[in-house]
């Protein structure tokens, strides 16, 4: 153990630890500046804003600053065809020379998808499904039938459309819903004898609505005159009629 403390402080082993701490660290300079020129350090570009601009622009202005380019395309309805609509990496980026910059062009041809299979579904649903598609929802309109907001039937420039059928991105959806109610009848209350607010009470427990009001002879006082006639009348060949039908109906002050 003395012997090897006697080494340490022989001028030999300073010698050593010397020429060991110097080939590290010259070690580590030759990486350092090795890696430096590989990365061409503090050498580079400013990458330029080619969003907005149309392709052939795009292309002219990188290549000009020595960049690449790849390219990848969507189709956006309200934008003009052939336009950069997005660019990575972004404007004003500083880059390597030679770096591959990419572009995201706007189709210049509307794309076509298949019709999403909506029958039956929900408004709510459909409509979900019509835009996951890249569709639009157009109008609705209803039609008797005993589910409420179910879809129908659907069409497309005015003819029906099924599933499956290749129409452009972007299309108008029309649909016809059910309005819950179906084709159910009610009976035809009578309503001869009745002032206006005494109808309007008999017809919404019917689900029927009230129509024109006219009048017969000198109307003196409106709150007390009272049916005398009504357009259906409760007869024998008419004693149904569909849920939400208008009743016309005729005032008098005179009771008849």
């Amino acid at each position: 153990m003395s012997k090897f403390i006697d080494y340490l402080k022989t001028k030999s082993f300073r010698n050593n630890i010397l020429a060991a701490v110097l080939t590290v660290v010259g070690l580590l300079l030759i990486a350092f500046f090795s890696l430096r020129y590989y990365t061409k350090h503090g050498q580079g570009l400013n990458v330029p804003l080619v969003k907005g601009l149309a392709f052939e622009q795009a292309v002219q202005k990188l290549e000009d600053a020595g960049l690449k380019y790849e390219v990848d395309s969507v189709f956006i309805m309200d934008q003009p065809a052939g336009i950069v609509i997005d660019q990575d990496p972004d404007p004003n980026t500083f880059v390597k020379d030679n770096r591959t910059i990419y572009l995201t062009i706007n189709a210049g041809k509307t794309p076509n998808t298949k019709f999403p299979d909506i029958a039956f579904k929900t408004l709510r649903e459909a409509q979900a499904i019509i835009e996951s598609s890249r569709l639009k929802l157009g109008d609705t309109t209803y039609k008797p039938d005993v589910s409420r907001d179910v879809v129908l039937e659907a069409s497309f420039g005015g003819s029906p459309i099924q599933a499956g059928d290749i129409i452009p991105v972007g299309s108008r959806i029309n649909l016809v819903l059910g309005d819950g109610r179906g084709s159910e009848e009610v009976d035809v209350p009578q309503l001869v004898g009745l002032t206006v607010d005494e109808a309007k009470f008999s017809l919404k427990g019917s689900n029927l609505s009230l129509g024109n009001i006219l009048y017969e002879g000198s109307i003196i006082d409106s709150a007390n005159a009272v049916i005398v006639k009504q357009d259906p009348m409760p007869a024998d060949s008419v004693t149904k009629v569909a849920i939400g039908t208008r009743i016309n109906i005729t005032l008098s002050n005179k009771e008849q």
